[in-house]
C-alpha cells in the first residue's frame, strides 16, 4: 500500500473541528492501515512530526429511503496528535 493511498479525507464535523486548537486532526484513512502506516502517511503528506495516533472502526449504519433499506460503508478513522513543535495542519487554505 502506497503511504498516499493510506489517508482518504479529512472529517469536518463541529468536535473535530474543535479538536484542531489542541492539534488533533481526524482523518478518514484506508480500513488496512495500521497506526504506523498512518503515521508515516501524515509525516509524509503534511511534513509535520507525529505524536500519537488513535485508530477507530466505525460500524455501518442502516439508512432508509422509503421501503429501501440499506446500510453505509464501514470506515476507520484515525485522530492525529501532533508534537507542540510542530506545525499545523492547513486543511482549508481560504486566507
Amino acid at each position: 500500500m502506497e503511504l498516499f493511498d493510506v489517508i482518504k479525507k479529512p472529517v469536518i464535523t463541529e468536535e473535530s473541528m474543535l479538536a484542531m486548537d489542541e492539534k488533533k486532526y481526524t482523518f478518514d484513512v484506508d480500513t488496512r492501515a495500521n497506526k504506523t502506516l498512518v503515521k508515516q502517511a501524515v509525516e509524509a503528506a503534511f511534513d509535520v512530526k507525529v505524536k500519537n495516533v488513535n485508530i477507530m472502526n466505525v460500524k455501518p449504519k442502516l439508512k432508509r429511503m422509503g421501503r429501501y433499506a440499506g446500510y453505509t460503508n464501514k470506515r476507520r478513522k484515525a485522530i492525529v496528535t501532533l508534537t507542540e513543535d510542530s506545525k499545523e495542519i492547513q486543511i482549508f487554505d481560504g486566507e
